[in-house]
């Protein structure tokens, strides 16, 4: 039996996600370029996403870190169309998300504004060449890590991005915490842990937020990472909103 097929319903799904405390996230946005939302996909659906790591039909392609420069383990990034239940992940958590992202542009001056739909988004994205989806699936073992970066992928970009991960801590493996660093003007850079249990999500900036300071509105910048994972395997599925060149 294909594990993505013992996955629940969508409409569940989507009703999890709009009751998410929304207020509460974007607070915590503000302040400190993450969300960490817990529980927000069952244990079941969790290791059925995992599974689908093995089926080539579901990916466009895959990426060995370490032949980049960017840590060690591997990802894939799906195909078109996106399996479920990452299909219904990304315009969910985008309806949330875009107020967010539009209240954030205009802060630090940004003209660009996103609109409601996911789906209309993508459409720009495709407009403007970037086709090529970009939610992924990670694969980490012992020894393995992603180094601080961002998810930039062309000239349209959404300031959002979520994380969840599909492993148990402890269980699955240990180390392999999520990182985010923040670079803040004339200051040293401040380093962040977010403790995700399977099934939570971490909402983070891609690139930078704003941040009121003295003088005004200022972008601060953050990059995310995973540190070296010191047993067992651990997966993760990433959503970023906007498409690839």
């Amino acid at each position: 039996m294909n594990p993505a097929l013992a996955l629940a319903d969508p409409a569940p799904l989507t009703e999890r996600i709009d009751a998410i405390d929304w207020s509460r996230a974007a607070a915590a946005l503000d302040a400190r370029g993450v969300a960490h939302i817990e529980g927000l996909l069952s244990a079941a659906e969790c290791r059925a996403v995992a599974a689908l790591y093995g089926d080539d039909s579901r990916f466009r392609s895959r990426v060995v870190m370490a032949r980049h420069g960017y840590g060690r383990g591997e990802y894939r990034y799906f195909a078109y169309p996106l399996p479920e239940p990452i299909a219904t992940l990304r315009p969910a958590l985008f309806a949330h998300l875009s107020p967010i992202g539009n209240r954030w542009n205009e802060a630090m001056g940004i003209d660009v504004r996103f609109p409601a739909a996911h789906a209309d988004f993508v459409a720009r994205c495709h407009g403007a060449g970037q086709r090529r989806p970009t939610p992924l699936l990670l694969q980490y073992g012992p020894g393995d890590y992603n180094c601080l970066h961002q998810d930039l992928y062309g000239e349209h970009v959404f300031p959002l991005q979520a994380a969840i991960l599909l492993s148990e801590p402890d269980q699955d493996f240990t180390g392999g915490e999520f990182v985010m660093t923040e670079q803040r003007p004339r200051m040293q850079s401040r380093a962040q842990v977010v403790p995700l249990r399977c099934g939570d999500v971490a909402i983070f900036a891609v690139h930078h937020r704003p941040a009121q300071g003295a003088r005004g509105t200022h972008r601060v910048h953050l990059r995310h990472g995973v540190s070296e994972v010191r047993s067992g395997q651990r997966h993760t599925l990433g959503i970023i909103f906007h498409d690839a060149t």
